[in-house]
């Protein structure tokens, strides 16, 4: 072999082994990604899992607050240089059990309003003498006990007799009482009736058929598509009392909104399966509001239609379907440290990477938590100046916490999100500083739709638009009522007996719940 020939084989030797490092680190690099791909995927399965299967609390683990106690002071220490003193109980007296705290209480008292039955247990004549002296005894005083009796649904009809006088003159002078004004004429539904299964549905989750089992084991025939019906011309009564309530909410400067879903079996244009959205709005402060609103989407759209002509403070989680709005119509956006909470509280579910990272963060967001307890009954400038004092300092040590660690994990890790969502949302994180009315989380709101979606699991759809109309105004005055300590099958069954009277707006304010 000559030179050239050498020098040939040499060349494409070489060029063959370079070709194959090449090879060779491309295949690394995609055995890099697939190793990567595969923790994400196993983060993700076991997310899954335990969403599905797990418990939901999102409170740490007694293991991990015991940790917390013995070691906050250090870690915040080494964090800030300045000495933050927290007060971390929750204000109550507490007992130890074996290990565990338990909080001391004292049974409730049955309510007043209850009507009252009372047995009298005397002694017989001949033990009323003294067993000493043969003194007769004299009465000093009672014991007293009470127990809770309950009576089952009962059920009465209220006969109507309208007196008829005629003129024994004439044929044309007859005279009748005229009808009372009631909400659903020539039915036999009663403002009770009507309370009644409205609570039922809506506040205590029973489907109609299992109110229509309920009514035929009385012997009352109410069949499941009445009820539909009835609920549906109540909620049509109930309208003009929604309309004030929304003009009240827009007319706020601070309100909480969510979303959660819902099905409508029967909707023009759209497959029945397809989702759909109750949008709650809430006042939280002084004369509290919730109120729903059925849309067939989630989109920015329908934000900017319930929220028209509001401005101020708007508390959201992190979803971007606000994001146009309150920047166009210069509205102050709040996040949710709650939502903040349980990105992090994922990351511990799934104990990948990151969960030490995770632990610390969840430890200092308590530490957040723990100073709105200290403050819970303060008064707004008090807890404005509290917050100042106390949250503030956290605040900064969570931002810089995550400032030096977000570079060190992966950005698609469970842990990565986690901080790549606290950090999208920081701005809208702080605002809960500047006024003592603001909540840390959008918690009130969250609170106010968990009937709705324990109902949802019971009916599971709406079978109509019309039903999931009627559905959010029943849903907003019962969850208004509550809000302002109202019982809401009394509350219902007042409003519905005067409605039927009502001719102004003024009548109509004197019927809200506040």
């Amino acid at each position: 072999m000559t030179m050239k020939e050498l020098l040939l084989e040499y060349k494409k030797t070489k060029e063959d082994l370079s070709n194959k490092e090449d090879l060779l680190a491309e295949q690394k690099i995609k055995n890099q990604k697939l190793a990567h791909d595969n923790v994400l995927l196993k983060e993700a399965i076991k997310l899954l899992k335990q969403s599905k299967f797990g418990a939901k609390s999102e409170k740490l683990l007694p293991l991990e607050e015991q940790y917390f106690l013995f070691d906050e002071v250090e870690f915040l220490n080494r964090q800030s240089p300045e000495n933050l003193e927290l007060d971390i109980g929750i204000g109550d007296d507490q007992i130890t059990v074996s290990g565990h705290k338990r909080l001391r209480g004292k049974r409730k008292p049955l309510p007043k309003e209850l009507p009252r039955e009372e047995i009298i247990i005397d002694l017989a004549d001949e033990d009323k003498i003294c067993i000493h002296d043969g003194t007769p005894l004299k009465k000093i005083g009672e014991d007293v006990s009470e127990k809770l009796d309950v009576i089952p649904m009962q059920a009465k009809v209220i006969r109507t007799v309208r007196i008829k006088y005629g003129c024994p003159c004439c044929a044309e002078g007859v005279r009748t009482p005229p009808v009372p004004a009631c909400l659903i004429p020539k039915s036999i539904a009663t403002p009770g009736l009507l309370a009644f299964i409205a609570v039922s549905k809506y506040q205590d989750a029973l489907p109609f058929y299992r109110l229509e089992n309920i009514f035929e084991r009385y012997g009352i025939e109410i069949s499941r598509e009445t009820m539909a019906r009835w609920m549906i011309r109540l909620a049509a009564g109930l309208r003009p009392l929604y309309n004030i309530l929304q003009d009240e909410i827009l007319a706020s400067d601070y309100i909480h909104t969510d979303e959660t879903t819902v099905q409508v079996l029967k909707e023009k244009d759209r497959k029945a399966e397809s989702k759909s959205y109750m949008w709650v709005r809430a006042r939280s402060y002084a004369n509290p509001i919730i109120l729903f609103h059925y849309a067939p989407s989630r989109s920015g759209d329908v934000a900017k239609e319930i929220l028209l002509d509001f401005k101020g403070a708007l508390q959201v989680d992190g979803y971007a379907g606000y994001n146009r709005f309150c920047i166009s119509e210069y509205i102050k956006r709040m996040g949710c440290w709650a939502h903040v909470r349980r990105k992090f509280k994922d990351v511990q579910k799934v104990s990948g990477v990151g969960s030490k990272l995770a632990l610390q963060m969840l430890k200092l967001i308590q530490n957040l938590y723990n100073a709105e307890r200290k403050i819970k009954n303060y008064s707004i400038d008090e807890k404005t100046k509290t917050r100042a004092l106390l949250s503030k300092p956290i605040l900064k040590i969570i931002k810089d916490y995550v400032d030096q660690n977000v570079s060190k994990v992966p950005p698609g890790s469970t842990i990565g999100k986690a901080f790549s969502y606290l950090l999208s949302e920081w701005p809208t994180l702080e605002i809960y500083l500047e006024d003592g009315r603001y909540h840390i989380d959008n918690n009130f709101i969250e609170n106010s739709i968990r009937p709705f979606a324990i109902g949802r699991k019971n009916w599971l759809f709406s079978d109509s638009v019309d039903g999931a109309e009627a559905s959010a105004i029943i849903y907003s005055l019962i969850e208004t009522a509550k809000a302002n300590n109202k019982e809401p099958y009394q509350y219902l069954k007042s409003i519905i007996d005067q409605i039927p009277n009502a001719q102004s707006i003024e009548d109509f304010e004197k019927l809200l719940p506040f």
